[in-house]
Order: C-alpha cells, then sequence, then structure tokens
C-alpha cells in the first residue's frame, strides 16, 4: 500500500510537471509570437504605425497579430513570396491604398523594383486592365518616393511574330503537351480564346525572366483565389503550381497568405479545392 501511494504521489507529480511545462511552451510561443510579429512589421514598415492604431487600439492590434504573427508564421514562404502575393491579392481587390504600403514594404524587404512591377502586369489578364493600371501608378508613386528611377529597363523577350509561339510553348511546359490542341476544346466562335490566351497572357507575361514560372503560377493562384467564382481555373492552376515544383505545403501557405484580404469563405473554398486536388 505505501509503494502504490507513492507511486500515485510520483504520477502526480509528473503530471503537474507536465501541465506546467505545457503553459510554460504556451507562454514562450505567445512571447515568440509577439516578438516575431513586432520584428516582422518593423522589417516592412520601419515602425510606420497605421493611423487605426490610436483611434482603435484594439482592432488594429488584433488584425496586427493575425497577419503579421499567425499567418507570417504558417508555411515555408519567403518573406518575398509573401510581399508578391500580398501585392497581386491587393491589386486584384482593387486596394491602391493597403497596396501602396506593402510596396514600400516590399522594397524596405529587398524585393526587387522589377519583380514588383512584373507581379502586377500579370495581374491584368486575369483581374482586368483597369485594376493593373491603378495598382502600376500606384508602384510608380512609391517607387519615386524611394528615388527608382523610372521606366524600369524592359524585361519583354517576345515580340509581335513570337509571341504566339513563345506564349504557347510556356503553356506547355506548365500544363502539358495538350495545351498544342488546345483550341480543340472551344466552340467554333471561340477559338480566339485560345490564340488570346497563348499570345496575351503566357506570351507577354508569363515569358518575362524576372519571375520564374513557379512563382507565376503561384501568384497567379493566388488571384484566382482572391476574386471568387473561378472554381475550374483554381484546380487547373494548382495542378500547374504541382508541376512547376510546388508542393502542397507551399500552395496552402499561398492561399493562406491571402486569408486577410480576402477573408475566410474565399479562402476555404479555395482550400477544399487544393485538398480535392491534392488528397491527404
Amino acid at each position: 500500500m505505501k509503494k502504490f501511494l507513492i507511486s500515485l504521489f510520483m504520477l502526480l507529480l509528473a503530471v503537474q510537471g507536465t501541465a506546467f511545462a505545457a503553459e510554460t511552451t504556451d507562454e514562450v510561443n505567445k512571447m515568440n509570437r509577439v516578438d516575431f510579429t513586432n520584428n516582422r512589421f518593423n522589417e516592412l514598415f520601419k515602425g510606420e504605425e497605421c493611423p487605426i492604431a490610436e483611434t482603435d487600439k484594439d482592432f488594429y492590434e488584433s488584425v496586427k497579430r493575425f497577419v503579421y504573427g499567425d499567418v507570417a508564421q504558417l508555411g515555408n514562404l519567403s518573406l518575398e513570396q509573401r510581399e508578391l502575393i500580398t501585392i497581386v491579392v491587393l491589386t486584384a481587390n482593387q486596394q491602391p491604398e493597403i497596396l501602396k504600403k506593402h510596396i514600400g514594404g516590399a522594397l524596405n524587404a529587398g524585393v526587387a523594383p522589377e519583380k514588383i512591377k512584373s507581379a502586377i502586369y500579370q495581374t491584368a489578364p486575369y483581374v482586368g486592365i483597369p485594376k493593373a493600371v491603378i495598382a502600376v501608378e500606384t508602384a510608380n508613386e512609391v517607387f519615386k518616393k524611394h528615388k527608382i528611377k523610372l521606366p524600369l529597363e524592359s524585361d519583354r523577350v517576345v515580340t509581335e511574330e513570337t509571341r504566339f509561339e513563345k506564349g504557347l510553348g510556356t503553356q506547355v511546359e506548365i500544363f502539358g503537351e495538350g495545351m498544342k490542341n488546345a483550341a480543340d476544346k472551344y466552340p467554333k466562335s471561340q477559338k480566339y480564346i485560345a490564340r488570346f490566351l497563348a499570345e496575351y497572357c503566357f506570351g507577354d507575361f508569363y515569358t518575362s525572366p524576372v519571375l520564374d514560372l513557379k512563382t507565376r503560377e503561384l501568384l497567379t493562384l493566388c488571384m484566382l483565389v482572391s476574386i471568387g467564382d473561378t472554381e475550374s481555373q483554381i484546380k487547373g492552376h494548382i495542378q500547374g503550381n504541382l508541376n512547376m515544383g510546388n508542393n502542397k505545403e507551399t500552395i496552402t501557405a499561398a492561399i493562406t497568405q491571402c486569408l486577410p484580404y480576402i477573408g475566410f469563405p474565399r479562402t476555404l473554398n479555395a482550400l477544399k479545392y487544393l485538398d480535392q486536388t491534392v488528397p491527404e
């Protein structure tokens, strides 16, 4: 009986010790998240707070912690990838004032101006030219503030004679040989769509060497996720991402990076399409 009571006492001590360790770990994780949030925010924005930091402090602290602590720590994305994703999502949602801050943040984090511009240009075929133009003008404003000489050097590698051929070649590289017969899936009156996609979307924009195809596919997926009602295109570009070497972890992190800017419903839909395309 005495041995049993001693064993029971030792067990209780072990359980209490485990609980204490868990509480301690939670406190450490909480502190690490606070430190990470502040460090990431300062890295991007050099300590420049949003005006609502004073007028709506509780709300501001909540979203700051979520965006630059919770979401920013999830997954295997680089800071450059995160900022380029944020830039194209804000372009798609036409949020020029917040976009302005993130373009400045991307520059502060060392993202090349050419990459920022090329990412914005790529949004035009997916979210429409007007939104892309507004984003280009916003970027120019920020670049001038940072004393970046405009125009930037041209990254165009196609001519009027080669844009279809090179664009189609890029489609084949991403989606496979079946793209050579892409026009066959359209009715006779709509076969021009296949040519437009090859020449304009993939010829004019995807062929630029400023961003590799692995990055471009990730950005395109995030644009599609942000505008909604694009299930078939999202699933197609999930496969394109896989073909370019982005695994499920990376794709999950990229979709989650969109979450603060597009909300839970579209994010959850995109994650559902990812699970349907790449089951656990």
